[in-house]
């Protein structure tokens, strides 16, 4: 076999992430802030004038939401995300920092800070001028006018977006509100771990009502 012919491998192997980030991190989180009303709670589940439970049910209600705003890659209430992205590899030009899908919403995201790694052979983060970079929706991503040339060639991934998605309105549609009742329910009838042998899905009926409303990954 001649050398034209000989196919090397990459020396790096595929990165099979359609978008430009290598890293996502979740910074913050509601853990507070009731989303399904006690007294919602208290309804479904029939425990009326019955208040030495609701400690656990504030619990319940907490999974429930996190449970469903996973399923559907939303933010109920205002959660904050870091992103990291490897060296661009050019400093005059325009570059497009993609966010994950969890960006996608009605209302966008607020741009908190850009950050990258400056000086080797000790980089320290900088936070880049906010004049300096701006959210396109219409891409879901965020345009950094330019870098710094000094940008560390020796950290993996040397800049950083935090931003915050902001509450989704769909979290205060009734059927959503019904899902999460209705697993709410499964998880106080259910307080043992669920084996092969019993349900071991989110409930259909959940998963029905939630379906129309998940984000379309492509």
């Amino acid at each position: 076999m001649s050398i034209e012919n000989l196919t090397l491998a990459p020396f790096f192997a595929v990165n099979r992430n359609p978008f430009n980030y290598a890293k996502i991190e979740q910074v913050s989180r509601d853990l507070v802030t009731e989303w399904l009303s006690l007294e919602q709670i208290t309804q479904q589940l029939n425990l009326f004038d019955d208040e030495s439970q609701d400690s656990y049910l504030s619990g319940l209600e907490l999974a429930t939401r996190f449970a469903i705003e996973d399923f559907l890659g939303i933010s109920m209430f205002s959660t904050q995300y870091r992103v990291y992205y490897g060296n661009p590899g050019f400093f005059s030009n325009a570059i497009y920092l993609d966010l994950p899908e969890v960006s996608i919403g009605n209302s966008g995201v607020i741009l908190n800070e850009v950050k990258c790694y400056i000086g080797d052979p000790n980089p320290a983060p900088t936070t880049i001028s906010n004049t300096q970079y701006y959210y396109d929706p219409t891409g879901n991503r965020v345009v950094v006018k330019s870098v710094p040339n000094s940008i560390s060639q020796v950290i993996a991934n040397p800049l950083q977006v935090l931003y915050t998605v902001p509450a989704n309105f769909i979290a205060q549609y009734p059927v959503i509100q019904q899902a999460g009742l209705l697993l709410l329910t499964h998880l106080y009838n259910n307080r043992s771990e669920t084996t092969a042998g019993k349900l071991h899905d989110i409930p259909f009926g959940v998963k029905a009502l939630l379906r129309p409303y998940k984000t379309l990954v492509m």
